[in-house]
């Protein structure tokens, strides 16, 4: 009784005072990346499709069963972790969007004509284009019936925020193709545009992961914002490896940006930095119309040599990846909780695939 009274008294003087209250995370279990990624893998094992016709659910399954990184769902459920102890309760959320990334994929490999994806045929490729569509389209759909799956009291908030996501995916991917048909895109420009494709996704996730785990608001928008920058390290990453990977362990043919003359950070800095001479080779090579595909990759990567465009992208990629610290460092939760978080992201910026 004593102990209620107490409460009664306290409760409306920490309100009119807005007295801070620090909410103890302590006592919460931590699990560890790979104890995330097993439960995300677990899930998509598991994952029936049932319903019919097989010729268009069978795409579905072939994609999703390729594997991948499957970094949003687990840093959706890292970031629930931080602040809950139940992350496996915002699963079918949390694969949400695992689906929806990659149904971008499926449709972004249609318009790229791309031939492989994680080491496999693409889905264009093993079927054909209007089966990629459709079946694309239907990824979409299971993307959002598996979303709603979270609490109820969280839903209007989760969707608002994962709707604008899907729509600033679209925003980026139509700036990527209008970058197709220009010359003069500027640095800027391609760094906006791969925050619309690529990190907006990434911070969608960490966001929706806190919001669901009753974080604090300012905590959730920091989190977003650190989701934003390690977004950008991994785009800029994409592009590094596009030229620098191993096509082995990256999943699909090196150059591939190079041959098609893709506006990537590589070859916007490259005529920027390029001298009269190497930048009228590159010109050459960006122009021709006939060429041998490895000649080409070839030429323009020794030129990305000659010119430090890889030095150039690791220090622009270590650039986002401090720049993220900050914002992880304003979350209220204790270092040894963020520490997770943090090694994981680590761990996407020193990837070879």
């Amino acid at each position: 009784m004593w102990v209620m009274v107490k409460a009664w008294l306290i409760m409306p003087m920490l309100l009119r005072y807005s007295i801070p209250i620090n909410l103890n995370y302590k006592n919460i279990i931590m699990l560890t990346a790979n104890e995330i990624l097993n439960k995300v893998n677990e899930f998509f094992d598991n994952l029936a499709y049932e319903r019919k016709p097989e010729s268009l659910y069978a795409p579905i399954k072939y994609v999703l069963s390729m594997g991948g990184k499957r970094i949003r769902p687990t840093l959706m459920l890292i970031a629930y972790n931080l602040y809950k102890d139940d992350p496996e309760s915002i699963l079918s959320s949390a694969c949400a969007l695992e689906i929806y990334h990659n149904y971008t994929l499926l449709h972004d490999d249609l318009m790229d004509n791309a031939e492989l994806r994680r080491g496999h045929q693409t889905v264009h490729m093993k079927w054909n284009a209007n089966t990629a569509i459709l079946s694309g389209d239907s990824m979409l759909v299971l993307a959002y019936y598996y979303m709603v799956q979270c609490n109820p009291d969280k839903l209007r908030c989760v969707l608002d925020i994962f709707t604008e996501t899907a729509l600033q995916i679209g925003d980026g991917q139509q700036y990527d193709m209008d970058f197709e048909n220009r010359s003069n895109v500027t640095e800027e420009e391609y760094i906006e545009m791969i925050r619309l494709k690529t990190s907006v996704l990434l911070a969608c996730a960490i966001k929706i992961g806190a919001i669901l785990a009753d974080a604090p608001e300012d905590d959730a928008n920091n989190l977003y914002r650190f989701g934003e920058q390690i977004g950008l390290a991994f785009q800029l990453q994409d592009d590094y490896l596009d030229v620098y990977g191993d096509t082995k362990i990256f999943g699909k043919a090196i150059g591939g940006d190079i041959t098609s003359n893709k506006k990537t950070f590589m070859l916007i800095n490259a005529f920027n930095h390029a001298n009269d001479k190497q930048r009228a080779e590159l010109t050459k090579w960006v122009n021709a119309r006939n060429f041998d595909v490895k000649n080409k990759i070839a030429a323009v990567t020794r030129l990305y040599n000659e010119i430090g465009i890889d030095k150039m992208a690791i220090e622009k990629i270590a650039y986002y990846f401090e720049q993220s610290r900050k914002y992880i460092d304003a979350v209220n939760v204790g270092e040894e909780r963020k520490s997770e978080l943090m090694e994981y992201a680590s761990m996407m910026m020193k990837r070879k695939y």
